[in-house]
């Protein structure tokens, strides 16, 4: 199960990240972040300007969270062409299983990022194309909805 935490700053980022944390969102940042948006706003800065730079800033701090952060415009958005995020627990008769990354994947070239691999009993691997996949491993994979359906179907089915 990824693990998010909430810090007050980024002083033991590297400690929480070390003990499994997923991603780490320092309250310090995202207070900054709103006080910079919103004094952006009255000294006459475009909201969808504000918007799209608060945006950057967190796409670039929480990059695992790359496609959800939506501006003003959404509805001009093509829902297909965001990335998303998904994961994919691997049953003992999924093709994949004994498997390495790059024979499942990776050499597929089918236009997903594989964020991480948590095994069964919960430690968090480094997705390297050498990691050879085991039943209960769950992959969080990021890409485009029609990318994630067919990474999900080859490694499953094959």
């Amino acid at each position: 199960m990824p693990v998010a935490v909430r810090t007050i700053d980024d002083a033991a980022l590297d400690d929480l990240q070390a003990a499994g944390a997923s991603v780490v969102v320092p309250e310090a940042i995202e207070g900054s972040l709103m006080l910079a948006s919103q004094t952006l706003a009255l000294v006459g800065v475009p909201i969808r300007r504000v918007i799209r730079l608060v945006q950057d800033q967190r796409v670039a701090r929480y990059g695992l969270l790359r496609g959800y952060f939506h501006g003003a415009d959404d509805d001009s958005v093509d829902e297909l062409e965001l990335q998303r995020l998904q994961s994919i627990t691997l049953e003992h008769d999924s093709v994949c299983v004994g498997q390495t990354l790059d024979a499942s994947l990776e050499q597929r070239d089918v236009g997903v990022t594989v964020v991480s691999v948590r095994r069964a009993h919960g430690a968090v691997m480094s997705p390297a194309p050498s990691l050879r996949l085991e039943a209960g491993d769950t992959l969080v994979l990021s890409g485009r909805p029609q990318d994630l359906a067919r990474a999900e179907s080859l490694l499953l089915k094959g």
